[in-house]
């Protein structure tokens, strides 16, 4: 029937619409401590995800009952994606806190109103919307299409409206039958009184599918060890966690009894232990497991919550977790920048394991039937929900091949563009913190990104900051996205479940070998580094790329020095440190990778330095720049020039400093673009050399 069709992509839409929002919110939270290092008291924003406890009263219930109030409340939820277009990320942010409100307000009321078929079909929406927007995100390279353009944005803000409004005028006829009390809410459901632990439970699954299932990368990068055995790749791997999560559903249809669930259940606590502690495909194989568990059980816990006979407890409760586990996850990376934090430092499997608790325990207690089960359905309309079922697995299947074709033609594109450096003895190493992808202004920088380091003719680049796949930055994959569009080797760094804030390499040339290294941190946050090996048409060289700790963590920084140093110095004799080690020229832990890892500063005239350096053994230094960022990020880009000796025992390395470009072959300048050489910082908002670069290196005649 059409009306079913309408009704189930319709809600579906509107699932996506606002799993959108929910996916959103955090991470413009984030955005402000992010500029700071320090709590803002925007976090206080994360109250809009407390709007259920609103529907705790009854006058409140019967207001947002009124079929005006409804329809209000659903172009509210629409209308706030326009908060992609608000002037500043202040005005966006209270415009997406009022979106997700709206959005909850909604869900509530019409999951606990209507008849049975209605609310059956306005669950699993929610549950295809998920779907939806993994999908999307395939086709967007990891990237929700909502947030990522403008035309993308008011296009589905256009297509957002025609299903909300349709969803307003065919359930207004409907619900004029309807009574506006709570308890005609849940008259055709099997009820029951545990409000607290469905809700607690149903927020853990909710939290949990956003943060190890918010984009179908995020797996891979819970896996990821040095290459060559890096683990699956998220490109075209992703696949296998979309169909995973695809065959959880369909699982979900089937009755299951006591045994088998229990079973089941262990099955799924034994997956997310393996994915914390088993490494690249064991992993990757856990993590697939736990998405077909995760999947299986959300139409259970969406019927027991239904089930509640206090709708705004029992959301509120599912809410309240929800946000609490958000923080702790926040907590366990942030734990530095944050009150309390040492108690909750890398403690993300105490979080992953009392969110295991709280499903196993809801799912074992209730009845073992599909979601249908939940509601007394009327046999007159047994045939609508049998139909409905079919529409729904159709969808779904729909779904999960458009994403595959998706992947398929994403990995055809990405294989035709690797390769295709040019042989050459002559290359270029740059280092760049880029904040997990958000410009100064709070919106996404991916795309600024991609030009720049277009524009830099970078060979070899290393950006710190780049681990933007936790739930509280956006569930993002930064690498994929930048080794794709830029068609770069690329490796991740330290997994994800590492806690630190990411380190990442983009290479033109093949990475041969990579080692992930944990710097030792006792105090502060956890410091990442790689080692790795670079085939560059024949001529191998190391690389060794690392994030120090902060100023203020004296003891880290000298360790840290330490285990680079050592990392330096038993790495090949041509190798190129490119690093963050927040320390002056001159200092300790500079001196440190000086002497002991006996290495060369790029320019050691450069005395105005604080945060980036780059360093080298072996290799011919030809040219050093530093480029304003230019709101792009908070800090500028460095770069240098290298030569590979032909003769490794018999070089001589350039040991004068000129400005003039003309005194060197044409085919070591760096960019034009850029400008010419500028003394002191460049404020204007263009990418400019500057802090007396670019400089070249030539022989002392």
């Amino acid at each position: 029937m059409f009306s079913l069709w309408k009704a189930v992509l319709s809600e579906s839409l509107l699932g996506y619409i606002s799993w959108s929002l929910y996916h959103a919110l955090p991470p413009m939270i984030y955005y402000f401590p992010l500029q700071t290092l320090a709590l803002t008291g925007l976090e206080g924003c994360a109250v809009a995800f407390f709007s259920p406890i609103f529907l705790i009263t009854g006058p409140f219930w019967r207001l947002a009952n009124n079929k005006y109030i409804l329809a209000l409340l659903r172009l509210t939820m629409v209308g706030s994606l326009a908060s992609y277009q608000a002037p500043n990320a202040s005005i966006r942010l209270l415009i997406l806190a009022a979106g997700v409100s709206s959005s909850l307000l909604v869900q509530t009321v019409t999951w606990w109103s209507g008849n049975s078929l209605q609310r059956f079909i306005r669950i699993w929406g929610f549950m295809l919307g998920k779907i939806m927007l993994l999908v999307l995100r395939i086709w967007y390279t990891s990237l929700n299409p909502v947030w990522s353009s403008q035309a993308a944005n008011t296009v589905i803000l256009a297509i957002a409206f025609i299903a909300a409004v349709e969803r307003i005028y065919s359930g207004e006829d409907k619900r004029k039958q309807e009574a506006n009390k709570t308890g005609n809410a849940v008259r055709e459901t099997v009820s029951h009184p545990h409000w607290l632990l469905s809700g607690i439970a149903f927020g853990s699954l909710m939290f949990l599918t956003l943060w190890i299932f918010g984009e179908v990368s995020l797996i891979s990068r819970w896996a990821v060890s040095g290459h060559p055995d890096t683990g699956p790749d998220p490109n075209p791997y992703g696949g296998t966690v979309l169909l995973g999560l695809a065959h959880g559903l369909m699982l979900s249809f089937w009755s299951w009894s006591s045994v088998t669930s229990f079973a089941w259940f262990l099955v799924g606590l034994a997956s997310s232990a393996g994915l914390l502690y088993l490494h690249t495909w064991s992993a990757a194989v856990a993590g697939n497991i736990l998405a077909v568990f995760t999947m299986c059980v959300w139409p259970q816990l969406a019927g027991r919550l239904v089930s509640c006979v206090h709708p705004g407890k029992a959301m509120s409760t599912a809410m309240f977790a929800y946000v609490l586990e958000l923080f702790f996850c926040v907590w366990c990376t942030a734990y530095k920048f944050v009150p309390g934090g040492i108690y909750a430092r890398e403690s993300s499997h105490l979080l992953l394991g009392f969110i295991m608790l709280c499903i196993g325990v809801d799912f074992l207690m209730g009845p073992k039937k599909d979601l249908s089960s939940v509601f007394e359905v009327k046999s007159n309309q047994r045939s609508l929900f049998k139909k409905s079922k079919n529409y729904i697995k159709l969808l779904l299947w729909l779904f999960v091949g458009v994403g595959l074709l998706g992947f398929g033609l994403r990995y055809k594109n990405y294989q035709n563009k690797l390769g295709q450096g040019v042989p050459k003895r002559d290359f270029s190493a740059m280092i760049w913190p880029f904040r997990f992808a958000y410009d100064n202004e709070g919106w996404s920088s991916l795309e600024g990104s991609a030009n720049l380091l277009n524009q830099t003719d970078a060979d070899f680049i290393t950006i710190i900051e780049s681990d933007a796949s936790k739930p509280f930055i956006g569930n993002t994959d930064p690498t994929m996205w930048l080794g794709e569009r830029l068609g770069f080797y690329t490796d991740f760094g330290p997994s994800t479940r590492d806690h630190t804030w990411g380190i990442m390499v983009l290479s033109r040339y093949p990475i041969v070998k990579s080692t992930h290294h944990l710097l030792p941190s006792p105090e502060g946050e956890i410091a990442p580094a790689i080692s790795m090996t670079v085939n560059f048409t024949g001529q191998l060289v190391d690389f060794v790329v690392a994030h120090f700790g902060n100023e203020e963590e004296d003891l880290d920084r000298k360790l840290q020095a330490i285990a680079v140093s050592n990392l330096l110095k038993t790495s090949s004799k041509q190798v190129v440190f490119l690093g963050y080690i927040t320390s002056a020229p001159g200092s300790r832990d500079y001196t440190e990778l000086i002497e002991n890892g006996n290495v060369q500063d790029i320019d050691s005239t450069d005395r105005d330095r604080w945060c980036s350096y780059i360093m080298y053994r072996g290799v011919i230094r030809l040219g050093y720049a530093r480029i304003s960022h230019a709101g792009l990020s908070d800090s500028e880009v460095q770069m240098a020039k290298f030569r590979i000796p032909e003769h490794l025992d018999s070089y001589v390395d350039n040991d004068r400093i000129v400005t003039d470009p003309s005194q060197v072959p044409e085919d070591i300048h760096f960019n034009p673009r850029f400008g010419s050489y500028k003394v002191g910082h460049n404020y204007e908002h263009i990418h400019h050399f500057h802090m007396s670069t670019p400089k070249y290196f030539k022989q002392t005649n």
